[in-house]
């Protein structure tokens, strides 16, 4: 079976099979763009059924390693990744694997809202027809936006553009169009940042409603945000003792030990604010 096949073999509920907890294992020697060394020695692993948060202060590479999950790197010029990323127990890096494939399986959400010009009903499938999706299009629309929990919001004016939505709309419509080719990870890169308390918390609920049947990796700038929602917690930092910035992992461990008694003295110093 080639690398491929392999990673277009496994359903949603793979994630969940066997005795191995561990849906993607992503091991980091080097991340470059160019010269630039943005992220070093960096063990990522995601557990499968969790949220996996990922923290630290701006320009530690924490979204540099989210997007390498899916590929999404390779869209930048000068992207080099020295190490491995395995997902299901094959290297999406392999030659052979299509980064469309990947995506297929590995789904995003990013910081903006960016809903497409086009409706709400589009939006949705965009990325069920660039699969080549045969079954029920309209039926996994409107499941995928019952997952998302806007269904009841938008259900009779799917032919409206997706732009026509509020800031927390559009984002939830986002996560529908993820969901809609049910991927078996959801990578979401400060999906709440741009967004106010009222619909930021309606994510979150989203999130825990979601992992469910998703494994998901989350960037967040908010910390009180890492402690409501993640299982598992990832702290990057900064190194710049060679003159550059280049981000690395300083501890990863189940979220309530990070915060309430983390291991390493940069760690401390980072939650009790002395750095941000």
């Amino acid at each position: 079976m080639s690398a491929v096949e392999a990673i277009q073999d496994p359903g949603p509920s793979a994630v969940r099979a066997g005795s191995n907890d561990i849906a993607i294992d992503c091991r980091v020697e080097k991340i470059m763009y160019g010269q630039f060394l943005a992220v070093r020695d960096s063990h990522v692993p995601i557990q499968k059924g969790k949220i996996t948060g990922f923290i630290g202060p701006s320009g530690c590479g924490k979204s540099t390693v989210l997007r390498s999950l899916n590929r999404m790197n390779d869209l930048i010029d000068g992207f080099k990744l020295e190490g491995n990323v395995q997902f299901l127990g094959q290297d999406i890096y392999d030659k052979s694997v299509d980064p469309v494939v990947v995506r297929r399986y590995i789904g995003m959400v990013f910081q903006q809202p960016n809903p497409f010009a086009m409706s709400i009903f589009d939006n949705v499938a965009f990325g069920l027809r660039l699969n080549k999706f045969k079954g029920d299009v309209a039926g996994r629309v409107e499941h995928a936006l019952r997952r998302a929990a806007l269904w009841d919001e938008v259900k009779d004016k799917l032919k409206a553009s997706g732009l026509s939505l509020s800031g927390g709309q559009q984002q939830r419509l986002c996560i529908a169009r993820a969901v809609a080719t049910e991927p078996t990870v959801l990578l979401m890169d400060e999906p709440c940042s741009a967004l106010d308390p009222i619909a930021t918390r309606r994510i979150e609920e989203l999130m825990l409603e979601l992992r469910k049947d998703y494994t998901i990796a989350l960037v967040t700038h908010n910390m009180q945000q890492a402690t409501r929602v993640a299982d598992i917690t990832a702290f990057f930092a900064v190194d710049i003792s060679k003159g550059g910035r280049t981000g690395y992992l300083v501890e990863m461990d189940e979220t309530a030990r990070v915060f309430e008694d983390p291991r390493e003295q940069l760690t401390k110093d980072y939650i009790g604010g002395k750095f941000s």
